[in-house]
């Protein structure tokens, strides 16, 4: 099975009509810089994270260049979840111009 895959237009898309953009980056690439209506759940602990999803919100899942979001979109997609991976990663997301920030709203970087 193929894991949906969205490009940045269509993860922002999404994210406005409601789905929910999910970092599994690790706390130091979060604090770097961050999309702004994130969700931070690092892979780490993803796994026992879960009861915190939404199985009727749609996930868009991201990290740096988007390997690691892409098996979490798979293993999400397993278990019933309406997700897709952020092609590109958040490498995409700041190259495409979208907003990278930090927790205090500065402007941030991804690492």
């Amino acid at each position: 099975m193929d894991t949906p895959t969205v490009d940045v237009s269509r993860a922002v898309q999404l994210v406005e009509e409601g789905a929910l953009l999910l970092d599994v980056r690790e706390d130091d690439e979060w604090q770097a810089g961050h999309a702004p209506a994130a969700t931070h759940i690092p892979l780490s602990i993803l796994g026992q994270e879960l009861g915190r999803l939404d199985r009727n919100q749609p996930i868009v899942a991201v990290c740096r260049s988007g390997s690691r979001s892409e098996r979490v979109a798979a293993a999400l997609v397993g278990r019933g979840y309406d997700a897709a991976n952020l092609a590109g990663g958040m490498q995409a997301w700041a190259a495409a111009g979208f907003p990278v920030v930090t927790d205090g709203g500065q402007d941030g970087q991804v690492i």
